[in-house]
């Protein structure tokens, strides 16, 4: 019996946002997914909370129209654009290695701070590859999906950008600005 070619398409899609907040005591960032857009500040013992930035997105699964695999990214906050910011930065590495080739290089952003422990797995990157260039003519380009944690030390510089749909919960057309 042969293995499953996988055809992925997106499932279990919520529209939202990925919020930013910061801690005034300790100066610690995490970040998390709501369905509605909040400023709320708030205390949880020591820390006194306040939101940063938040910028609409969405959430998805992704299930197999094959074998119905149903591979889910609760643990994804988003992609990342490099912006060729630091030079050193291996991400930026990546990116100019596989610009010969036409392959572009997207980064997997995890919730923070738990993604710096604990990543998002290669094998759901690789899945992740997989689907974003099942949708174009890989004879043109390619798209590459790597872990934020190749930014290392670099993170609290970068200048990279969030992919996201600023129009996507509003009628109204609104200017798109880099969220870091």
């Amino acid at each position: 019996m042969s293995e499953c070619r996988h055809r992925w398409e997106m499932a279990n899609i919520q529209f939202g946002f990925v919020v930013f907040e910061k801690c005034s005591h300790c100066n610690n960032l995490r970040t998390y997914f709501s369905l509605e857009d909040t400023w709320d500040e708030y205390r949880e013992g020591d820390c006194q909370w306040s939101i940063v930035e938040n910028a609409q997105t969405f959430r998805f699964d992704l299930k197999c129209r094959d074998c119905n695999r149903l591979e889910t990214f609760e643990d994804l906050m988003g992609l990342l654009y490099c912006t060729s910011c630091q030079p050193e930065c291996e991400v930026e590495v990546l990116r100019k290695k596989f610009e010969a080739e036409k392959t572009w290089i997207l980064v997997a952003f995890g919730f923070l701070p738990r993604a710096k422990t604990n990543p998002i797995p290669q094998h759901k990157l690789d899945i992740l590859t997989d689907y974003f260039n099942q949708r174009r003519d890989t004879s043109r380009s390619k798209v590459k999906i790597v872990s934020f944690n190749l930014i290392g030390d670099l993170l609290s510089r970068c200048r990279g950008e969030f992919i996201h749909d600023v129009g996507m919960l509003s009628q109204e057309p609104e200017e798109r600005k880099p969220l870091l």
